[in-house]
């Protein structure tokens, strides 16, 4: 079994509930969940919602590309569909890292090529594995973020 750390986010419709059902759906792999945080779009077309992000540890005997159909079916199953790059999204879901793999091909690169400079993603994976985010990155990571706590918070 192999550490994988997956990035979620969704900004359209019911944000909470796409990111609970894909967790769910992900089933007994999930290690931890990190906090919720509300964040702003990062590239994309303007007038785009928030978005509440958050990153799954994994537990997989997965290969890359089997992980990479796992964040596709997730976001057939909160209704994705791919209009615009970078577009609104009821669902995001991306391999960030995986444990001992480095890959870039045209279908997946491992670790996420824009990771280190997206602080949306690194405040999250920095609560569930502090050896994969430098501070330095963190300071330096583009995008705001606000804790909205844990996801199964009634509040959130």
């Amino acid at each position: 079994m192999t550490r994988a750390f997956l990035g979620l986010g969704s900004n359209l419709g019911d944000r909470r509930r796409y990111l609970a059902e894909a967790i769910e759906l992900l089933g007994a792999s999930v290690v931890a969940v990190s906090d919720v945080y509300e964040t702003e779009p990062v590239g994309g077309p303007g007038g785009q919602g928030s978005f509440l992000n958050l990153v799954v540890e994994l537990d997989t005997d997965l290969g890359p590309h089997e992980l990479l159909a796992v964040c596709h079916r997730l976001e057939a199953a909160a209704g994705r569909v791919r209009e615009e790059r970078w577009g609104p999204r009821t669902l995001d879901v991306d391999v960030l890292w995986i444990d001992g793999v480095t890959i870039d091909d045209p279908e997946l690169t491992v670790p996420h090529p824009r990771m280190r400079e997206r602080r949306f993603v690194l405040a999250p994976l920095g609560e569930l594995a502090a050896d994969l985010v430098d501070p330095e990155d963190l300071r330096l990571a583009v995008g705001s973020v606000e804790r909205r706590g844990r996801l199964d918070d009634p509040g959130v």
